[in-house]
């Protein structure tokens, strides 16, 4: 901006927001407004920061120039704004009390990792904090997940029971120290402090005592919960197959990999290939899950990801993690706490009742977790290194940036979907998105995900005057929606799942104002249709505010419910018994029982699914792959993992399809089913037809493209979490179509909450 001239020593006023409170804002301004002579003061308010100073307009400019191209590592700026204001004489620069007065508008800052400063000194002996569990400093620790009131202070938090030190106040109050103002400062003389429970009883240790005594435990083959940022994380030793068995016996979790967290990266770079934009997600603030492949020839974690040639690994994010794996100094087990199908376990009392069936030992601190998340998750393709995200919490939600889209300045709530649930809020001006809460399909996620709603509500004093809901109507999200809307006398507005999708992907590329024709392509597992039948192979168009289906694959039986997408026999069933010859491969899935009665099931039955997530499913059945599944998607992950095993062990560029034709708009399914049963019946190998599979799906998009005319794709749905799909579709479509993938969000469904605000915004207008 530029300033015009005035007399000297005026005083101006200067606004900033974003992500600016919890990043050590303040303290940065305070010291830059000291390096450039300045009175006057700054402090937090419920719209972010504000500073007021005494200078000229030429210095003025200088200083706010240079506060924007400098600003905290962690700080994010949406918005700011100076403007001369009435003269007021301020004898030293101060950083005031924050001012509660006004509307809230504000993102919320994320759970920040341990910074390299905070590691430095647990790791010190002559430092007072070494080896302390909770060390954080105005640049890491906990923020959105002990938040419960704005602007953000100690006492607006989960820490304000906690009373500093002397030590810590002077640190607190010291400009030059890197805990200026820093709200979750404590240390071991006014500590944040565990408590540990074993076989349901309180062990009575000190507290420079636990971390030692848990290590004991763990190389002993015991299994521990123990309280992290965003809830509880269960931990054993990845390295002890019986520990592994144990766990998930106890977990019912029989095949789903597990997370772990590794020591260092040189710890980790000893079994698994990590590149050089994979570490850097490893070791940001955001500090996520990331998935790697093992090197060849480890197998030492195949009961971590059976079947499996990419495991999920992370570094320790807290000071708490960071001492307990570095004593350890193997990979740790690190999967969330809870019981399979449930979300994870945030409260103390909870921990202690739920989990102490699960975990040998339990560990507790005194410090409460207000908002539950649990750990990111992420993944690059091998070949074009395109980023996605399979799941958004800690460390990134709630804030989405680059934009929002009510223009109305209505206050808008979006319930989202049911698998994969998030909510979303347009406020006035900020668009957040949850993080990631869980299948809303038991009561306790149910519950979560209405307790996380209120929370949020509460901390940005915001009640909606809308509501966005599924067409499915019973899903939880849906009924919630209708019943808040109900009470507060507020319309509702009901989106169709898939063109939420496309709505999503469209915004997050900058696209909903385009004057160009874009095609989505659509493809996930389950999303109510628009004729009653069950969507999940589309292709749109998009053109000037309006969506239209353009083409969906054909449609098949859409049997028996939830029990379809848990066997993926009866999706292989359902696809191809109407084809000659297949009955050899699919009658011995079933019993004879049950192979008469689905059969009289197909017959009668009147829903219908145009699902690629049951085309994979059917298809990894079909090749003896898997029949029946113990987590969501594990069909579709192990068909790529064997297309990905059949491409590393034969260097060529594969170009093999099946010939599928396009009649009245509709991909006829049943010739790619034809065709893999005769690669089948001559002997080729699984992994080729995998390969083949994947890459005939490319040639349908690519048909459908180039005979629609249309330059821009748009891809949404869990499908595009498969890397050697998202992979090819790159290698072979880049060159001739403009091709556009979801950016801060995962393409599953924890976006859809986010598309139904912009699909209202296009409808809105």
């Amino acid at each position: 901006m530029e300033i015009d001239t005035y007399i000297a020593e005026q005083t101006f006023q200067i606004h900033l927001e974003g992500i600016v409170q919890g990043v050590g804002f303040r303290p940065f301004v305070y010291q830059l407004a000291r390096e450039f002579g300045f009175q006057g003061w700054v402090n937090n308010t419920k719209k972010g920061v504000q500073i007021c100073v005494n200078a000229d307009a030429e210095s003025i400019q200088d200083f706010y120039e240079t506060l924007l191209k400098n600003i905290p590592k962690n700080a994010f700026v949406t918005a700011s704004s100076v403007e001369l204001v009435e003269r007021e004489v301020f004898q030293d620069f101060e950083i005031k009390q924050s001012a509660h007065e006004g509307k809230t508008n504000i993102l919320l800052t994320p759970d920040l990792a341990i910074c390299q400063d905070c590691r430095s000194e647990i790791h010190l002996m002559t430092d007072k904090r070494a080896n302390y569990a909770f060390t954080t400093c105005s640049h890491c620790g906990p923020r959105y997940s002990i938040i419960q009131a704005l602007p953000y202070d100690r006492q607006s938090t989960s820490m304000g029971t906690f009373e500093m030190c002397p030590n810590c106040k002077k640190e607190y109050q010291n400009p030059s120290n890197r805990r200026f103002f820093a709200q979750t400062n404590t240390c071991p003389d006014c500590a944040v402090e565990m408590r540990v429970f074993e076989n349901n009883s309180a062990i009575t240790l000190a507290q420079n005592e636990i971390i030692p005594w848990l290590v004991e435990r763990i190389n002993a083959g015991k299994i521990i919960a123990i309280k992290g940022i965003g809830g509880y994380l269960l931990m054993g030793d990845a390295n002890n197959l019986k520990v592994v068995e144990k766990l998930r016996v106890r977990k019912f979790r029989p095949s789903k990999p597990f997370a772990l967290m590794f020591p260092t990266i040189d710890e980790l770079e000893k079994v698994a290939e990590i590149q050089e934009d994979e570490q850097a997600l490893l070791t940001s603030s955001a500090a996520p899950i990331v998935l790697l492949k093992l090197k060849k020839g480890n197998d030492s974690f195949e009961a971590i990801a059976p079947n499996l040639k990419h495991i999920g690994v992370m570094l320790p994010y807290s000071p708490l993690f960071e001492i307990l794996s570095q004593q350890f100094g193997k990979a740790l087990i690190a999967t969330s706490g809870n019981i399979s199908h449930s979300p994870i376990v945030f409260k103390d009392q909870k921990a202690l009742e739920d989990l102490a069936e699960i975990a040998d030992i339990i560990v507790t601190n005194n410090r409460e977790i207000l908002v539950p998340q649990d750990d990111s998750v992420i993944r690059f393709t091998k070949n074009n290194r395109q980023k996605i995200i399979h799941r958004r919490a800690r460390g990134f939600a709630p804030n989405y940036f680059y934009g929002s889209f009510n223009t109305h300045k209505i206050n808008t709530l979006a319930m989202g979907a049911s698998l994969k649930s998030t909510f979303a809020w347009q406020t006035e001006q900020n668009l957040y998105v949850s993080q990631y809460l869980g299948d809303l399909e038991s009561f306790d996620t149910q519950n979560n995900f209405q307790q996380c709603l209120e929370h949020f509500e509460k901390v940005l004093e915001v009640q909606p005057q809308i509501v966005l809901i599924d067409q499915h109507q019973a899903y939880f999200s849906s009924i919630l929606g209708l019943q808040m809307a109900q009470e507060k006398s507020i319309p509702v507005v009901i989106i169709q799942h898939h063109k939420a999708h496309f709505a999503a992907v469209l915004a997050e590329n900058n696209l909903l104002d385009t004057t160009e024709k874009v095609l989505g392509i659509i493809w996930d597992g389950t999303g109510f249709g628009e004729d009653g039948n069950i969507w999940g192979g589309e292709f749109m168009f998009y053109h000037a505010g309006n969506f239209e289906r353009q083409a969906h694959f054909a449609y098949f039986e859409a049997i028996l419910g939830d029990k379809m997408p848990r066997e993926p026999r009866i999706s292989a069933l359902s696809l191809s018994h109407t084809l000659p010859e297949v009955e050899q491969y699919l009658k011995p899935k079933f019993t004879e029982k049950e192979y008469e009665l689905y059969k009289k099931i197909l017959k009668q039955n009147q829903l219908k699914t145009s699902s690629i997530g049951r085309l994979f499913d059917g298809v990894a059945s079909i090749l003896s792959i898997i029949d029946k599944v113990s987590y969501e998607g594990e069909a579709a992950i192990l068909l790529e993992e064997m297309a990905l095993d059949y491409l590393e062990n034969h260097d060529f560029d594969f170009k093999e399809f099946y010939s599928v034709k396009i009649i009245q708009n509709q991909v006829q399914t049943t010739d790619l089913l034809q065709g893999i049963i005769e690669d089948i019946k001559a002997k080729k190998s699984v992994g080729f037809i995998a390969v083949k599979f994947h890459f005939s799906l490319v040639k349908i998009i690519k048909n459908i493209a180039t005979q629609s005319k249309i330059q821009h794709l748009a891809f949404s749905g869990g499908v595009f979490q498969n890397a050697l799909l998202v992979d090819m579709i790159i290698d072979h479509c880049a060159e001739k179509f403009k091709l556009h993938f979801h950016q801060q969000l995962s393409p599953n469904d924890e976006c859809i909450s986010f598309g139904q605000l912009a699909y209202f915004s296009l409808i809105n207008n």
